[in-house]
Order: structure tokens, then C-alpha cells, then sequence
């Protein structure tokens, strides 16, 4: 367990999941996926909304990123420095849990 303020880093075995807070859910109205939290409203794009339904409490980041790079037929160093960069901005948000 960390000590409180202490900040989860992303690594390649974390096993990233949304926390309960957090859902995602499709808005007819504007025929888009939002990401709700309380009192917030996230509109991802395409890759992010992949990004997120893909932490799903069994993934390990390392087969997240195998997974987009053989989706997306992209290079995987420039996948992973992404994704990367994307979970631990949601972690530091307590929006995504390492």
C-alpha cells in the first residue's frame, strides 16, 4: 500500500483498471463515448477510449501497448512512450488505478 501523496508510477507489469468512480458511457446526443467521474465530464478521442477500455484489472500495460501496436500497425517505442505518458497522467488524476 503507498503512503498517502505518494504518486503510482506506470511501469510496463502495472495491471491498470478505472477505478469504481469512474465509467465510461456513451452520450447520444452528441454521438460520442464520455468518461464520467464526479463532477467531471472527459470527452477522449478515439486511441484514448481504446486506451481506457483496454485497463481492464487483467492487462498489464506491456500487452496494452503490444496490443495498439499491432491494431494501429505503429512503432512500438513511439506507442509506448504514449501510453505511457497517458495512464500516468490519469493515474496522478485518479482517474485510471496502477
Amino acid at each position: 500500500m503507498m503512503a498517502l501523496g505518494e504518486r503510482a508510477l506506470v511501469s510496463l507489469q502495472s495491471v491498470p483498471s478505472l477505478p469504481r468512480h469512474v465509467r465510461i458511457q456513451y452520450d447520444p446526443v452528441r454521438q460520442a463515448f464520455a468518461v464520467l467521474s464526479p463532477e467531471k465530464v472527459f470527452w477522449p478521442n478515439e486511441i484514448s477510449l481504446d486506451i481506457l477500455r483496454r485497463c481492464d484489472g487483467r492487462s498489464t500495460v506491456g500487452h496494452i501497448i503490444a496490443d495498439l501496436v499491432f491494431d494501429y500497425d505503429s512503432d512500438q517505442e513511439a506507442v509506448a512512450a504514449d501510453v505511457i505518458a497517458f495512464l500516468q497522467e490519469w493515474s496522478d488524476k485518479l482517474l485510471v488505478r496502477l
